[in-house]
């Protein structure tokens, strides 16, 4: 549990350095809008609109990796009878479950509106509704990447999943239906709840042995 806990605080390191570093390459351009505002005007009209479609496929991949990886698992537990892969799978299908839906509960909280239906310089490219705080994509990507480095902490595992997840985040802004803070919020919350359901499953498969 000790190692698991220092290996979460890496991660939380990780993930602060890299929205540290987004800060700092686009906190020159503040003027009279909000730093969220500026940040979204930045990336979303300056963006590569040829790359329009490829966010959008990046966004989308949520919904075939999170159900992918978790089945996958438990498929090969049950094949092989291995009780900690399916305690893993169900550990990571549970965390990105809860995070998309206590992301829809906050929403509903704070009830913040899309950038598109704000500013005038949004385009809804990802066709989205609802409310915007936090990113419920951004949390389900972080939660299983986070998941996924508590049960194999291996960088060849670490590595890629947090460079999809914040791909994943990255393109909700590209695509004109989050805030930075969005992505920020979402991306703990995730990580967040990895944590929790990780430390849960450890407990129940501490009492199966």
């Amino acid at each position: 549990m000790l190692k698991s806990k220092y290996l979460f605080i890496a991660i939380f390191a990780i993930i602060f350095l890299i929205f540290n570093l987004f800060f700092s390459i686009f906190s020159t351009t503040l003027k009279s809008e909000n730093f969220d505002a500026q940040v979204l005007r930045t990336i979303h009209t300056n963006r590569n609109t040829s790359l329009d479609k490829s966010m959008q496929g990046i966004s989308n991949s949520l919904f075939v990796i999170l159900p992918a990886i978790p089945i996958g698992l438990f498929t090969s537990g049950i094949i092989n009878e291995d009780k900690d892969l399916i305690g893993h799978s169900i550990q990571i299908g549970a965390s990105a479950a809860i995070s998309m839906i206590s992301t829809y509960s906050i929403k509903e909280i704070i009830k913040r509106d899309r950038p598109f239906v704000t500013y005038d310089f949004v385009e809804n490219i990802g066709k989205e509704s609802g409310y915007s705080m936090p990113s419920g994509h951004t949390a389900s990507a972080f939660a299983m990447a986070t998941s996924l480095s508590l049960q194999y902490p291996e960088w060849y595992i670490i590595v890629p999943s947090y460079l999809w997840a914040s791909a994943v985040g990255y393109s909700r802004i590209h695509l004109g239906v989050h805030y930075l803070s969005d992505i920020l919020i979402g991306a703990v919350v995730g990580a967040g709840i990895s944590l929790i359901t990780f430390q849960i499953e450890k407990e129940i498969m501490k009492k199966y042995k």
